[in-house]
């Protein structure tokens, strides 16, 4: 049998939701009580005061205008922060061990568009695991065939060699569902070529090499970090008799790049503002001072994962981190990293959110003689609630007294609605404009105000959250003036997916070429 998989309903396969999504355009189109310390905000709550006065449209005033300071962050800022942004993203290309660590791909140039053939695509990403296979039909064109399988936080803490077996576990279910025969078996010309989408900052020194530095996303399983989780997934396939080849072990934001320069040659940079964040360029091997000893030819360009979602967490000089972005650090499961991460990533929004709600209530200021314990879990106020509360247009905001009833069990008044709404207009205006001021160090480093370029930009925060996009375009536009007009955001090709199938595509093709 030859590499084309056996055609399927779009059915939920044990445990996996399958579906296909076909490129249909060319080339160049897109589609108690509280208490204060130096540390912040404390947890101690008490249930001895049952009588508090009542809030007062006063009290909620008072309190926005203290919000509206602590999360402006205005144009003069911005620029500070892209400055310092720009030197951070050059010392970690000078040297490793930085915050920023900017870790070299392999991943060498441009695709040229008409990369063809049929890959498979891993995806471990923070909610999901991913299986696809990729047709890529030239042309900027592709078509998808995909299983989802849905992570649970057991798996995201357990041992780590479990999690990766339980990735080549679902590969070979997809392999045997869409290749074998009417006989259950699977024969095959040559093995499949696979490129693996691991979303976390990996130290490579090969395109099928990667030792993890550091889990994100709120994922902590014991016994990866600092192995090379390329070898431990090719052990994993040989354990369950897999018949494929890990060709490439790539990063999602480097797949974001390369799958949408397939699709639109003006991609400059690949952007994911979803449950993390992270950003890749192309960046001159010249320019990466810390690999001048691998003798690799000066005059190619090289994929840059930067992690840039680390960026801040040493000497937090740069950002403007209030006492909710300082507990939400302490209180994680890797406290001192990802700052920049924490204050502008979906896992972390509707945390913010919730910590100002605390306050608030231990100030007596809403939910006045009410039980607030459902609110007083942490993380317990998803980033999609802020999103629901910014989109209630109704003149009572329904969406808003719905949310509240249905999920806390609460009463609000439309003074607490509307507050709400505006500190979810705040928290998300921060957290776009702090995105902006990151394209802008890579669009400020690389050159590319000039002329203007196209950002690939993915993940829900990006695709879901209301007037995110508006907001990172008002940002640029902030810190470059006018010709911050020309640098254009739009939603990514399918990164993790087709990235992964064409980055296959090329590392075959240099291997042929005998580089």
């Amino acid at each position: 049998m030859s590499g084309t998989p056996k055609r399927t309903s779009s059915t939920n396969i044990e445990g996996g939701a399958t579906f296909r999504r076909t490129s249909n355009t060319a080339r160049g189109s897109v589609s108690a009580v509280g208490r204060r310390s130096e540390a912040g905000l404390q947890f101690t709550r008490t249930q001895d005061d049952l009588t508090r006065p009542s809030a007062t449209k006063k009290d909620m005033s008072e309190w926005l205008v203290k919000l509206e300071h602590m999360f402006t962050v205005t144009p003069q800022r911005m620029r500070m922060i892209v400055d310092g942004f720009v030197e951070v993203l050059e010392k970690g290309l000078a040297k490793e061990g930085e915050d920023v660590p900017m870790l070299p791909t392999y991943v060498f140039g441009w695709p040229t568009g008409q990369e063809k053939g049929a890959y498979l695509a891993v995806d471990l990403g923070g909610t999901n695991l991913r299986v696809c296979h990729v047709e890529l039909e030239g042309d900027g064109k592709f078509e998808v065939t995909q299983t989802k399988y849905r992570l649970t936080e057991e798996q995201k803490h357990a041992d780590g060699p479990e999690l990766i077996d339980f990735c080549a576990e679902c590969l070979g279910r997809f392999v045997q569902d869409h290749y074998a025969d009417d006989d259950g078996n699977v024969i095959l010309d040559e093995p499949l070529s696979l490129g693996f989408t691991f979303s976390y900052p990996c130290v490579q020194e090969a395109i099928d090499h990667g030792v993890l530095l550091r889990w994100t996303k709120g994922f902590g399983a014991p016994n990866i970090e600092g192995h090379d989780v390329a070898a431990m997934f090719k052990k994993s396939l040989a354990k369950f008799d897999v018949p494929v080849e890990l060709v490439a072990l790539i990063n999602d934001t480097t797949g974001t790049l390369i799958a949408s320069a397939y699709v639109d040659t003006a991609t400059r940079a690949g952007i994911i503002f979803g449950t993390g964040c992270n950003a890749a360029y192309m960046e001159k091997i010249s320019s990466i001072p810390k690999i001048a000893d691998k003798g690799l030819d000066q005059t190619e360009e090289m994929a840059i994962n930067c992690e840039w979602g680390a960026f801040d967490s040493s000497t937090h000089e740069h950002l403007p981190r209030t006492p909710y972005d300082v507990i939400i650090d302490e209180t994680s499961n890797k406290p001192g990293q990802q700052a920049f991460e924490k204050m502008i990533a979906g896992l972390y929004l509707g945390e913010v959110f919730r910590l100002v709600m605390i306050e608030l209530i231990d100030e007596g200021v809403l939910f006045l003689g009410q039980e607030t314990y459902k609110v007083e879990k942490p993380f317990g106020f998803d980033t999609a609630f802020l999103s629901l509360i910014e989109s209630d247009t109704t003149d009572e905001l329904l969406t808003v007294t719905g949310l509240f009833s249905h999920f806390y069990s609460l009463d609000t008044t439309i003074k607490e609605r509307q507050f709400f709404k505006r500190l979810a207009q705040l928290i998300g205006t921060r957290a776009a404009r702090l995105s902006a001021c990151g394209i802008a160090a890579i669009v400020s480093k690389q050159g590319y105000l000039e002329d203007g370029c196209g950002i690939a930009t993915d993940g829900s925060l990006y695709n879901k959250y209301p007037k995110f996009p508006e907001r990172l375009g008002e940002g640029l536009v902030d810190i470059f003036g006018e010709k911050g007009k020309g640098i254009r955001t739009y939603h990514a090709e399918d990164g993790s997916g087709v990235g992964a199938a064409v980055i296959a595509a090329m590392t075959k093709a240099r291997l042929l070429a005998g580089k």
